[in-house]
């Protein structure tokens, strides 16, 4: 892969790009998380109904299987690099549950991928 310039990017600034992506919203580019200030309107998602909500079970389920299976076939470097994201999720965000729990998740996958 290459920068906007045209230079190539060393496996350690790809790995950087990522991970700050990953801190903004998840992997999606643009500006960053919204932020909110206290008492300003801001969208909010209406509740979800529960056919809404087993179509996301669902696609959950799918997602993690898909994941499993493309671990199954990861190089040790690349299984290396999975274990990092996790660690470094549970180090940035602080002592979150919900992030501690988030990343305990992503190392089980990566066990349950392989042998």
């Amino acid at each position: 892969m290459s920068s906007e310039r045209g230079d190539p990017l060393s496996p350690e600034a790809l790995r950087q790009r990522v991970l700050s992506r990953w801190e903004n919203e998840g992997g999606a580019p643009g500006d960053g998380p919204r932020k909110t200030v206290p008492g300003e309107a801001h969208d909010e998602a209406p509740p979800m109904t529960s056919v809404e909500m087993a179509q996301l079970r669902i696609r959950l389920i799918a997602v993690e299987n898909l994941v499993i299976a493309l671990l199954a076939d990861a190089s040790d470097r690349q299984l290396e690099l999975a274990r990092a994201m996790a660690s470094h999720l549970a180090e940035a965000n602080g002592p979150y549950p919900l992030v501690i729990h988030a990343a305990a998740q992503m190392n089980d996958l990566i066990a349950r991928a392989g042998p």
